[in-house]
C-alpha cells in the first residue's frame, strides 16, 4: 500500500507550526497531543525541523534538519534530544509502529 516514507507528524522552528498527517486522525487524542508536545518541545530546545516518518518496513524514524545558514540550530543538542526522546518515549514509539504495521501495511499480529 505504502512504498515510500510516510510522515506521521512534524514541527518547525522556522514557521512555528506543528503538522499531523490527516491519515492518522484515528489516533487517540491523547496520543496526538503527546506527539505535538514532543515535537514542539524539540524544536523549541534545538531549532530546525523534526519529522517522524515511517519507512517501508513500518519503522518509525525521527528525522531532523536545519536550514543551511541556521547558526542557532544545535547539532549536538539534536542528537542528545533524539536519544532522550527514543529512551523516554519508547513505549509510545513502539505502539505507533505497531499501529502503522497493522492498519496501514495490513500486517497480521500474533
Amino acid at each position: 500500500m505504502y512504498q515510500e516514507k510516510v510522515v506521521l507528524c512534524g514541527a518547525s522552528a522556522y514557521n512555528q507550526r506543528f503538522y499531523l498527517n490527516e491519515d492518522f486522525s484515528a489516533l487517540p487524542e491523547s496520543v496526538r497531543d503527546e506527539l505535538k508536545i514532543m515535537c514542539v518541545l524539540y524544536v523549541q530546545d534545538v531549532g530546525g525541523i523534526l519529522t517522524l516518518e515511517f519507512d517501508e518496513e513500518g519503522n518509525l524514524n525521527l528525522h531532523t534538519e536545519a536550514e543551511e545558514n541556521d547558526f542557532s540550530y544545535d547539532e549536538i543538542g539534536s542528537v542528545l534530544k533524539i536519544r532522550e526522546i527514543q529512551r523516554t518515549k519508547r513505549e509510545l514509539l513502539e505502539s505507533l509502529e505497531l499501529f502503522y504495521r497493522v492498519f496501514f501495511l495490513q500486517e497480521k499480529t500474533e
